[in-house]
């Protein structure tokens, strides 16, 4: 049996539906995974630690195609 500690920390989803990318006011997409949230429009994954998005431009991780 899977206990919480198992699974990735996840974001709620009230939460993500205020979030913006700081840049550019856009859209988030949440990527469980990488555990990331993703600007599209500004090809930039911003960290979630400890489920806390980091929501720094300087700690964003550049989109590569």
């Amino acid at each position: 049996m899977d206990t919480p500690t198992d699974a990735a920390p996840r974001v709620d989803p009230k939460l993500l539906e205020l979030l913006v990318c700081p840049l550019t006011k856009g859209p988030l997409v949440y990527d469980a995974a990488a555990q990331e949230l993703v600007s599209r429009q500004a090809k930039l994954a911003y960290p979630i630690r400890g489920g806390i998005p980091i929501m720094l431009p300087e700690e964003a991780r550049p989109l590569t195609d």
